[in-house]
């Protein structure tokens, strides 16, 4: 994501004493990155208050800290930060709690509170469990934006209810707040929160100046007012936010000019165009060949048409990007060239083979083996997008790439979904590339949000096509605009179209053709599973009510039990005269 700015501007400052404790059991921490990292990952503050009485209280802290911001700076920068913080915290937990099992009593053992702060783009992401704080300073007003896992036994004491290596099972506070030039940020333990009133931290934070120096007055004043805990807080002041200025933007993103039209014999970087391969209104598909080593490639490059689009070239430009982090052999992969770029394009490996598509036209009813084994294959490549929170959001016959070998490969990344990347703020409207209504799921039709289900849901229209030669629904999903119009859909079970497709197999693809996301499978793993293992809920065949097997024979039957109804009420008026 080097297209986008990365000029957060923050100014930080800390203090942390063990006050009148021998043992600081207190541990805090920032992270700062910059560059592409800034960009995708953000800043991090971090707090821990180590369980004074857990035996291994100060080493749960410090492991909190450390394992924060390293770890969560490891995650793939294609993650949200959510999913980010809440793996590395589950791991952290389990870990803690682990060590902890060694003590005679869990809770005695690697016990800590911890409350994070991710600052990145335009939204702060607070995750908190235990009664460590974090507030914002704005506009003269502290605001607590965390509540505390704790339980008041005396005036003086108090129970933890949810603490980082307490339980096995982690319950996270987790919760977004918008970030503002000027807003300042405070993470505290309870050795300053507890005897220093919102009023007195306030009248601090309000007359300014070097952050570190606000901390340490803070820190002293609990000092003075009585505190016997360990006494920490930070502070974090926003000075700037990224991309707030249309025009900076637009020069980072147009660094690179577009390539002029091409056509074989022309050569862009080194590497010599030996013809086209597609071509549309969005984007041009060449083979190439490296004129320092002869090795073939396929090289994308934009539409002129849209030069002067910024939410057209940052979509382009995260295409490179989107396949530069996904490694599978059922991905296409994207290639850095080994020569700096005076165009903007990308290059991906060459794929000396039909489509999907083609191979359906000379396949018009496949056998099962061969369905189940491209399925699978494509299936594998869909896990990987998965797992790096990467929708591909248009899987159809074109965008499978089959190998001589038989291998199926996912190209064409220009409709993907970047969770990590739709985080980040742009000042223009981000553009939304909707895949073939054909296998689009119904959600995108519908303008709601996709899932791993959208993708299973075009999956199993592939599935379906290739098994009977025909698509699903009777090839009506594109005319569907409405929800009403879906769920007047009829769906013919494959068996009846292709007497060899065994009824349990058909099963799968229906539950995955279903109009409610929740209803489908969540993850292709399951699907393929049930496609390759005879599932007994699915042996019976597909009962169809009566109207959709003989309409006409239905609305006979309909007749004739309203005409012996209506006999029946005669005879019985009859009868009561």
């Amino acid at each position: 994501m080097n297209h986008l700015p990365d000029n957060m501007g923050l100014r930080v400052g800390q203090a942390s004493i063990a006050g009148v404790k021998p043992v600081n059991e207190d541990a805090i921490g920032i992270r700062i990155p910059s560059g592409g990292m800034a960009v995708s990952k953000g800043a991090a503050a971090v707090i821990a208050d180590g369980v004074s009485a857990a035996e291994a209280g100060k080493e749960a802290s410090e492991t909190c800290v450390h394992s924060v911001l390293n770890d969560y700076f490891s995650t793939p920068d294609s993650w949200s930060v959510r999913k980010s913080v809440q793996q590395v915290l589950a791991a952290l937990n389990r870990w803690l709690y682990a060590q902890g099992s060694h003590f005679a009593q869990a809770e005695r053992g690697y016990v800590s509170t911890l409350s994070v702060a991710i600052f990145k783009s335009h939204t702060a992401y607070l995750f908190h469990v235990g009664d460590t704080r974090i507030y914002r300073y704005r506009d003269g007003v502290l605001e607590p934006l965390t509540r505390d896992h704790a339980t008041r036994i005396s005036e003086s004491q108090t129970y933890l209810t949810r603490a980082m290596g307490l339980d096995v099972r982690l319950e996270i506070d987790c919760s977004t707040v918008d970030l503002c030039v000027g807003d300042v940020f405070f993470l505290s333990s309870d050795g300053l929160h507890d005897v220093l009133s919102d009023v007195e931290i306030s009248a601090v934070l309000q007359q300014g100046g070097d952050e570190g120096v606000m901390c340490q007055s803070l820190v002293n004043q609990a000092l003075q007012a009585g505190s016997t805990d360990n006494i920490s807080c930070q502070l974090v002041r926003i000075d700037q936010l990224p991309a707030e200025h249309a025009d900076d933007f637009y020069r980072k993103l147009t660094e690179l000019p577009f390539p002029p039209p091409l056509k074989a014999g022309l050569s862009v970087d080194g590497y010599r165009v030996l013809r086209e391969i597609h071509a549309s209104a969005r984007s041009q598909l060449y083979v190439v060949e490296d004129e320092t080593d002869g090795k073939r490639y396929c090289m994308k490059t934009p539409s002129a048409n849209f030069d002067d689009d910024p939410a057209y070239i940052e979509r382009f430009i995260m295409e490179g990007w989107i396949g530069r982090r996904v490694h599978n052999a059922h991905v296409a992969k994207v290639i850095e060239p080994s020569r700096p770029r005076t165009f903007l394009y990308y290059l991906t490996e060459y794929v000396n083979g039909p489509t999907l598509e083609q191979w359906m036209r000379e396949n018009p009813r496949a056998s099962l083996d061969q369905v189940i084994y491209i399925t699978d294959q494509i299936a594998q490549g869909l896990r990987a997008l998965h797992r790096r929170e990467i929708l591909h959001q248009d899987i159809k016959p074109a965008n499978i790439m089959l190998t001589r070998d038989g291998e199926a490969k996912i190209v064409d990344f220009g409709s993907c979904h970047v969770a990590g990347a739709a985080e980040i703020v742009t000042p223009f409207q981000r553009d939304v590339a909707l895949g073939t209504v054909t296998y689009s799921a119904p959600e995108y039709t519908l303008r709601l949000p996709g899932t791993p289900a959208s993708d299973v849901f075009s999956l199993a229209v592939m599935a379906y096509q290739m098994l009977t030669g025909q698509l699903p629904f009777d090839g009506k999903l594109e005319q569907c605009r409405h929800r009403e119009q879906y769920l007047a859909l009829r769906y013919t079970p494959s068996y009846e179209i292709n007497p060899l497709v065994p009824v349990w197999m058909d099963g799968p693809i229906r539950r995955c053709l279903r109009l409610d996301p929740a209803a489908r499978y969540q993850e292709v793993s399951e699907f393929i599973y049930d496609m390759t293992h005879p599932n007994p809920k699915y042996h019976r065949p597909f009962q169809r009510a009566h109207i959709d097997k003989d309409p006409l024979m239905f609305w006979k039957r309909c007749v004739v039990i309203l005409l012996l109804v209506q006999c029946a009420l005669v005879v019985a008026l009859l009868h009561d005269t």
